[in-house]
């Protein structure tokens, strides 16, 4: 799928000496030295997308050389706070993956944008930082590690627990023993959301192309509610919020309860029990994941995500957390900077975790660490991947209402086609359709 990005579509498959070039590129851009000037350009000038570049930006040699968004307002002002050259103010992605002096990109986009655009960065040789979720769907996750992998990149996915000190050396102490065996973990994201309300189908507003924003996506009406921070809770382009907060829960969860898989069964619960408005996606769910492992006692394990978007009633008093349960004892660890062991007596054991919040800085330093020397990625593709699709999984089993099989091989449900067609979507014939979708 090395497809050069100046062409029309995602499909065509470049040269064999393109593809070679490609990947010599992303090899050269390996090692450089700590003088070296690494530069990078943002796709989607949101505000999560300032605050990555601002943290970019910080660093030493690190300079954001080009802004793109479709909406002209947005990516305009994001120019101006950034310094970037108004030359290189962008509405169209293509052209900044053109320039191959560009190092690496910042994709910040809307969720049914994030697999395509890193996929194209990928295929022009461009190291990414991929906001999560990492995919809009469970094929596109796969398609991303695959492109990753060809093009010999660098793919970091937006889930900074992993590079939090804290969150670091306390999963190294669940992976040591400290609580006996981990045979089961339970994750929560409970908050208080706002109502999107009902919105009404219109025309898109001066300055804002639609089109491209929807991309690849089967065209439906520009509408009110869907798009700059509301398109989260539709099917067509989020993810709901157990991708958007909950798969930060979900990721240092399976990461401490060690399964490097998918799981193999699916069961759920929820629904919209709260807000009468049109978002689509549950605001609450329980979702219980299982690993089977090698079949025998002992090698079963069992993940659980609880979400209410309506209650600031939290467990432990954290709004996200997670609770590890071993044969010894159990931890419970939280990204807001807390943590407690407690032994099978339930009596409270000391520990040198030092408390700490989440650690955005840190992510992108390792981003770059590796882009110049080859540091190991703390949540390369494959990690966003894994945990990411336990948000589409749950999503698809809360929306079909009946428990799931999966096989984590083939990346498919056993059985149950229905279910299968909502691991994928459907196309339109635009620019980034992605081959093999």
């Amino acid at each position: 799928m090395n497809a050069p990005t100046n062409r029309r579509t995602f499909v065509k498959l470049a040269s064999t000496g393109v593809a070679a070039a490609t990947a010599l590129r992303a090899r050269r851009s390996i090692g450089n030295s700590p003088n070296e000037r690494i530069t990078c350009g943002l796709i989607g000038c949101g505000p999560r997308g300032t605050h990555d570049a601002n943290l970019m930006k910080n660093l030493p040699n690190v300079e954001i050389v080009y802004v793109c968004d479709v909406d002209e307002s947005r990516r305009q002002s994001v120019a101006n706070t950034l310094g970037v050259d108004s030359s290189h103010t962008l509405d169209d992605l293509r052209k900044m993956l053109d320039d191959h002096s560009l190092d690496a990109v910042l994709v910040t986009t809307p969720d049914h944008w994030h697999s395509i655009a890193s996929i194209l960065a990928c295929d022009a040789g461009k190291h990414v930082y991929v906001e999560k979720p990492i995919s809009h769907n469970i094929h596109e996750g796969r398609l991303l590690v695959e492109a990753a992998a060809r093009n010999n990149v660098k793919v970091q996915h937006g889930t900074q627990s992993r590079s939090t000190q804290m969150m670091i050396d306390a999963v190294k102490l669940l992976h040591s023993g400290v609580i006996g065996k981990v045979l089961a973990a339970r994750c929560w994201n409970i908050q208080r959301r706002d109502s999107i309300g009902r919105g009404q189908d219109t025309e898109p507003p001066a300055g804002f192309n639609y089109d491209d924003w929807i991309g690849p996506a089967l065209m439906i009406p520009y509408r009110t509610n869907r798009v700059h921070n509301r398109w989260t809770w539709w099917y067509h382009f989020g993810a709901g919020d157990m991708g958007d907060d909950g798969v930060h829960d979900i990721d240092y969860t399976r990461w401490g309860l060690g399964v490097e898989t998918h799981p193999s069964r699916i069961v759920a619960l929820g629904g919209k029990y709260f807000f009468d408005d049109d978002q689509e996606f549950p605001d609450t769910q329980q979702v219980t994941f299982e690993y089977p492992g090698d079949g025998q006692v002992g090698s079963r394990k069992i993940l659980i995500y609880e979400q209410r978007l309506w209650s600031t009633n939290f467990p432990r008093n954290v709004d996200s957390g997670a609770e590890f349960y071993g044969t010894d004892g159990q931890m419970f660890l939280s990204r807001r900077g807390k943590i407690q062991i407690v032994d099978s007596g339930n009596k409270p054991q000391e520990h040198q975790v030092q408390p700490r919040a989440q650690d955005d800085a840190g992510h992108v330093q390792n981003f770059v660490a590796a882009i110049r020397d080859g540091t190991a990625l703390n949540a390369d593709a494959l990690v966003g991947h894994l945990s990411t699709s336990l948000c589409h999984l749950g999503n698809i089993a809360t929306r079909l209402g009946r428990s799931l099989e999966f096989d984590p091989k083939r990346e498919r449900f056993i059985g149950d086609e229905e279910a299968n067609k909502l691991a994928k979507r459907e196309y339109r014939d635009h620019w980034a359709r992605p081959k093999g979708a």
